[in-house]
């Protein structure tokens, strides 16, 4: 197979397709106000191809802070694009939409992902999905879109979980996640007085989060949202960390990217050395994969800033490229399998 990225600064989608033939699979990255004209020229340009979109930034060696970018896959996938609606309230109502996707693919854990652009309410989301792509070991990469819109085979859908089966005919797929934080001391708390629906953390150990957090870190309450750059939360889940990024803060309590439950065992992060931990990445896919035909990647808005801040953001972009075709999405928020994670990286690698 083939990955093609194009990209139009201007926000022209013809520019962005130049080059663009029979492609089998589409995804639109767009900008907000240009992103329902987008998705209709694009369905009006290859009708009935699968695509899925949303609104974000895009890249390949290149950023793609406004306008438009599109990435295709050609010459040797299958796949089926489809939509989960109502993700605030019910996603399991549409469970049936993935199962035929799923049916209709007939892949092998071996050679099939499910690629997937949400507006909200993302564990749950995930949660569901699973329900269907474990029958059949099938892993998941995705993100988070901005504006709380996604589209799907030239359709835009609020509150709503876009998403594609796709198949590699000629060889394996498989997913990574990465983690450029590491356990800062001995740290460990207790979550308690949240609010799930708000992604709110009210206390720590029986004391006030934001109070905790300054404490620690030495940081005043405007410190706060640029300190997570460097210290967010973690999330035990099993032999994992998950990422949580700090949001807001609302009086004493921290607001969260991802849901805080009472009782999570959470702990406090440190940035390492993401360099070294992007060759280890590059190091693994090289090994895995000597032979590559595609990655499709996510990467959280924070670790691009953080990126950017640090002067590294083009040359991660150069690194990742020399494995051969890199593109993706800065999203809001990174999925990976059943896991919705902040300020982490996750792809798809095809052979």
């Amino acid at each position: 197979m083939r990955q093609f990225f194009g990209m139009s600064r201007s926000g022209n989608l013809a520019e962005a397709v130049n080059g663009l033939q029979n492609p089998q699979f589409i995804m639109l990255m767009s900008n907000n106000a240009q992103f329902e004209s987008h998705v209709k020229a694009l369905e009006r340009r290859f009708p009935g191809v699968p695509s899925i979109g949303c609104i974000g930034m895009s890249y390949d060696i290149r950023m793609v802070e406004e306008g438009v970018g599109v990435i295709a896959f050609l010459d040797g996938v299958n796949a089926v694009a489809n939509v989960l609606e109502q993700v605030s309230v019910m996603p399991v109502k549409y469970i049936h939409r993935l199962e035929e996707s799923v049916r209709r693919i007939n892949g092998t854990k071996e050679d099939t992902v499910c690629i997937d652009f949400c507006a909200g309410n993302d564990a749950c989301v995930l949660t569901t999905i699973n329900t269907v792509l474990k029958r059949s070991g099938i892993s998941l990469v995705g993100g988070t879109g901005d504006a709380g819109k996604v589209s799907v085979n030239g359709v835009v859908y609020e509150d709503a979980v876009a998403y594609a089966i796709v198949r590699n005919l000629n060889g394996r797929v498989k997913t990574y996640k990465e983690n450029i934080y590491q356990k800062l001391g001995n740290y460990r708390f207790i979550a308690s007085d949240t609010d799930k629906e708000n992604y709110v953390i009210g206390t720590l150990n029986g004391r006030p989060a934001k109070q905790v957090y300054k404490s620690i870190l030495h940081v005043t309450d405007e410190e706060i949202l640029t300190q997570t750059f460097q210290n967010p939360f973690g999330k035990i889940n099993g032999g994992d960390t998950c990422i949580i990024s700090i949001k807001d803060v609302r009086g004493d309590a921290l607001a969260c990217f991802r849901q805080v439950n009472d009782s999570d065992v959470l702990l406090l992060l440190n940035l390492g050395d993401y360099e070294a931990v992007v060759q280890r990445t590059i190091e693994n896919i090289c090994r895995d994969f000597p032979k590559r035909s595609a990655i499709f990647s996510v990467n959280c808005l924070f670790r691009y800033k953080l990126f950017c801040e640090r002067g590294y953001m083009q040359t991660y972009l150069e690194e990742m490229s020399e494995l051969g075709s890199h593109a993706g999405l800065i999203g809001y928020g990174e999925h990976y399998n059943n896991r919705f994670v902040n300020q982490s990286m996750t792809c798809v690698v095809f052979e």
